[in-house]
């Protein structure tokens, strides 16, 4: 037990050096490039945190792809810091290209951003939709009729006449709809108003959500 905590608090120093080291490289580079004040000490968070949402994308197994792009774009940033600071570069006469670079990042690392904290909602949206599908099917397999079982009259000249028997009602079942969906249909709605000019009929929003017709009445009517 000792020697596994021995080995968690030496990983864990080793990566608390290595993060304010890099922190300070990017800090550096960052001021030498003539951002100054707390926008200097903004650039190396801007470049851990894309590294952060870059590895938690990754682990969550999704969209691997996007993840690696962006995670080697903020890991070229930080070794890129640390060597510039490695006496490689004269801090007191940046190229003009470095400073392109410092003052491009904030865009650049609000775009990978948002690309991974956004990116595929409708995979989510689809499979919940699948699960309420099923689930609706499941609700609208109708029981098997039981026969009802006939009399055994008497023998008469005329039997009487029974009355006939009513159709028992069906009740529709409650869909349940998650907000999630809710909220997505209530942007598809308004983008079709806003390119069409009218409200958005529940076939059309059936086949842009891609969920059964019970599924869609029950979104529609909640719009």
């Amino acid at each position: 037990m000792r020697a596994q905590l021995a080995r968690v608090d030496a990983v864990l120093v080793q990566a608390l050096i290595a993060a304010a080291l890099s922190f300070a490289h990017i800090h550096d580079v960052a001021t030498a490039a003539g951002q100054d004040g707390w926008k200097a000490w903004a650039y190396p968070v801007s470049v851990d945190l894309l590294l952060v949402a870059a590895w938690r994308r990754l682990r969550s197994g999704s969209g691997k792809g996007a993840a690696w792009c962006w995670f080697v774009i903020a890991l070229a940033a930080s070794l890129g810091a640390n060597v510039a600071t490695a006496g490689l570069l004269d801090l007191a006469d940046v190229p003009a290209w470095l400073r392109i670079l410092v003052a491009g990042w904030p865009a650049v690392a609000f775009l990978g951003g948002t690309l991974l904290a956004h990116s595929a909602p409708g995979a989510s949206l689809a499979a919940v939709a699948d699960e309420i599908e099923d689930q609706v099917d499941q609700e609208d397999e109708p029981e098997p009729a039981r026969e009802p079982s006939t009399p055994v009259l008497p023998a008469i000249d005329a039997p009487p006449e029974r009355a006939p028997v009513a159709a028992p009602v069906v009740a529709v079942p409650n869909v349940p709809v998650p907000a999630a969906l809710v909220a997505h249909a209530r942007k598809v709605a308004a983008e079709h108003h806003t390119r069409t000019g009218a409200p958005i009929d529940t076939p059309t929003l059936r086949a842009r959500l891609g969920v059964p017709a019970p599924m869609a009445e029950a979104v529609a009517a909640q719009l």
